[in-house]
């Protein structure tokens, strides 16, 4: 069952386990409230590693935990909508008997909520006020905000996101009304959170193959002295193999000549991408020699092993030999889990794109891995040195493929650098 981190205000979490009953058997609800945002950012951090995915009752938490924690983990929220401020409209109407035309409104969102909700109902309020918040909220401001306006005679109610502002202007005299969440919003959520969780959960079960190569073995094995001292070597290569096996719960075997497999599942596998990163740098300091290793994905072992053999040929072609993975998709994944990594797609159903690198003579996995990498990067431009320098490719050859790419207005020559030593000034490129 599925771990879930259920992040709001004690009222919203409530509200969201009322609606919850009918995923009581598939998912797990951890009951995390806070009455400061600013308890949000611990709260995250001290249960990430309990929970497999996060509900937040609102954008705000969740805006606070995505730069807190930067996790892969599946994190949903509740999102506003028109739904909130049409609930405490007709609240307001109910116990002001009448309709306020002049109101104050404190909202995350910046896309006028208020407006378009009225709009909608075709109602014409002769002024509303909105005060736009960030993550760094200070309520005691949200409170001023709406209390000015209230003493010069602005405003003849309020609605806020935030209890505690509402039940301070309450005590003051002014009609307040919390916009808060409908049960129509928390149903959706909860559908989206429940197939994302199924989603991940058969992502997580694909079968996965490591494929993984001490290179030069004929080599390794000719400067033994003594058939013994290989035969050693072997056995230890293959403790630090079969440990990592272990770690994976995946099934080890030798194909001779130096080249290893593991079977494992996806999530095992992308779970202990640093043992593996660390058992290579045992492998090849033992076996003093370079170490290719190839993952793949796929829905059967077949396909998986494909990947794999495909992903390990593409690591033989790296000068630093990194880790490489090709997903069932097609994507291919460059230095998993580093500051370096790269993804970039195999394939594309764009047909102008398409003809344009037929005509070009590109093949998409070069154009794919150069536009992904401008893109990591945050490049606007770059030259043809830029490109060479992280593809680990002859600068020569980045020069013709980018001549190619202009060729087919895939790129296009926007300057000239000059060069600090002689020679002539090097050409600034852009993506179109």
């Amino acid at each position: 069952m599925y771990k879930i981190g259920l992040v709001g205000l004690k009222t919203s979490i409530e509200q969201i386990l009322a609606a919850a009953e009918e995923y009581k058997h598939e998912l797990e609800f951890i009951s995390l409230p806070y009455v400061r945002t600013e308890e949000v950012e611990n709260i995250v951090k001290e249960h990430d590693s309990h929970v497999h995915a996060w509900l937040f009752s609102g954008p705000l938490p969740y805006e606070i935990a995505g730069k807190t924690l930067r996790t892969d983990k599946i994190m949903v929220h509740v999102p506003a909508t028109e739904s909130g401020f049409y609930k405490s409209f007709l609240e307001m109407i109910y116990e002001q008997g009448k309709i306020i035309e002049h109101l104050s409104i404190d909202t995350m969102s910046s896309n006028n909520i208020s407006e378009e909700a009225l709009s909608q109902l075709n109602i014409k309020t002769q002024k509303i006020y909105t005060k736009v918040f960030e993550t760094d909220v200070d309520t005691d401001e949200l409170v001023h905000f709406h209390l000015d306006l209230w003493n010069s005679g602005k405003t003849e109610g309020a609605f806020s996101c935030f209890p505690s502002v509402c039940e301070a202007l309450r005590e003051l005299g002014i009609p307040a009304y919390r916009m808060s969440m409908s049960k129509m919003e928390v149903r959706q959520t909860l559908r989206i959170l429940s197939e994302k969780v199924k989603a991940s959960y058969f992502k997580d079960t694909q079968i996965g193959v490591e494929i993984i190569e001490v290179e030069y073995f004929n080599k390794v094995a000719e400067e033994m002295k003594t058939p013994y001292h290989l035969q050693y070597l072997e056995l230890r290569l293959k403790e630090m193999l079969i440990q990592l096996g272990e770690k994976i719960n995946g099934s080890f075997s030798e194909k001779g000549n130096g080249r290893y497999m593991i079977f494992s599942s996806r999530g095992a596998i992308e779970r202990e991408i640093i043992t593996l990163e660390e058992t290579i740098e045992k492998l090849a300091f033992e076996a003093d020699t370079t170490v290719a290793v190839g993952i793949g994905f796929g829905e059967t072992a077949y396909s998986a092993e494909t990947n794999a053999f495909r992903a390990i040929q593409h690591s033989k072609e790296m000068k630093k030999r990194e880790i490489v993975i090709i997903q069932d998709d097609g994507k291919i994944i460059e230095s998993p889990g580093k500051k370096k990594e790269l993804q970039y797609d195999t394939r594309t159903h764009n047909k102008p794109l398409i003809e344009k690198l037929k005509n070009g003579n590109i093949s998409v996995k070069t154009y794919k891995k150069i536009s992904a990498l401008v893109q990591r990067m945050g490049w606007i431009d770059f030259t043809t040195k830029d490109l060479a320098t992280h593809l680990e490719m002859t600068e020569r050859n980045v020069r013709r493929i980018v001549a190619d790419m202009c060729e087919v207005d895939l790129a296009q020559c926007v300057g000239e650098e000059a060069n600090a030593t002689r020679g002539r000034p090097s050409k600034i490129y852009q993506l179109l």
